[in-house]
């Protein structure tokens, strides 16, 4: 069954399917990392449904995104709520293997590369049997070194790269990069609060960076009481409900 929602009121439109990944709060929250200015030229790697690309584009709307999956169902209804948005003209999807982005792009064609990718290698824990929630979920399809290389060469000289990961991944994560020729420049962990372990971290890399990383103060989702952070509610646009 299709889900169609409001990223906020009156704003963009996301879809997502029961039988893809759902959806999470990784996405949102990933979204919330780069820096965007006007006229950036964004790749979604692994987009899903365009979720991120939607994210971005409510954030700014002068951008142009052009999302990768390797999914013909979720490329198809990204492609549905692009033209929902009336975003065609900014928001474009690519049913390709990343791990073939050569073959369709050329090298530097985007300032910014975003990616939301699979957790997990192939071997570790319970594989779904669903082949959509297997390839959201575990490296079966791409490897880290498979995603961090594709976005290096999709970026041009100082691009950046960012994306989302768990903490135990942390040391995959910066070594991908840097072996793919991106420094990491800004590192910062998600917790629930402030006496709780990381969950996610969120990192950016800079294709031709020099050594040197900005760890930031946590991402925390919740306040002492439980209720949600004003930084939670900044990412999910309820500060801008009325």
């Amino acid at each position: 069954m299709e889900h169609w929602e409001y990223l906020k009121p009156d704003g963009l439109r996301f879809v997502w399917d029961d039988t893809l990944f759902r959806p999470g709060t990784d996405s949102f929250l990933l979204s919330s990392l780069p820096k965007l200015s006007a006229g950036l030229r964004v790749c979604d790697l692994g987009c899903g449904t365009g979720l991120v690309g939607l994210l971005l584009l409510q954030r700014q709307s002068e951008l142009t995104v052009t999302g990768i999956d390797i999914q013909p169902a979720a490329v198809a209804l990204a492609e549905r709520a692009a033209a929902e948005n009336r975003l065609t003209d900014r928001l474009t999807f690519r049913c390709i293997d990343l791990r073939q982005v050569r073959q369709h792009f050329s090298t530097g064609s985007f300032d910014l590369v975003v990616c939301n990718p699979p957790y997990y290698p192939p071997a570790s824990g319970k594989v779904s049997g669903d082949s959509a929630r297997r390839t959201a979920r575990s490296e079966t399809e791409a490897s880290l070194t498979d995603i961090c290389t594709a976005a290096s060469y999709l970026l041009r000289w100082g691009g950046k790269f960012c994306l989302v990961h768990k903490p135990e991944r942390l040391t995959d994560t910066a070594c991908a990069l840097r072996e793919a020729g991106m420094e990491p420049k800004r590192l910062r962990f998600v917790q629930n609060r402030p006496d709780t372990a990381p969950s996610l971290f969120l990192i950016e890399g800079c294709r031709g960076g020099k050594p040197g990383v900005d760890i930031q103060p946590p991402l925390l989702l919740q306040t002492d009481t439980g209720a949600p952070s004003w930084e939670l509610n900044a990412i999910y646009f309820r500060d801008q409900e009325v």
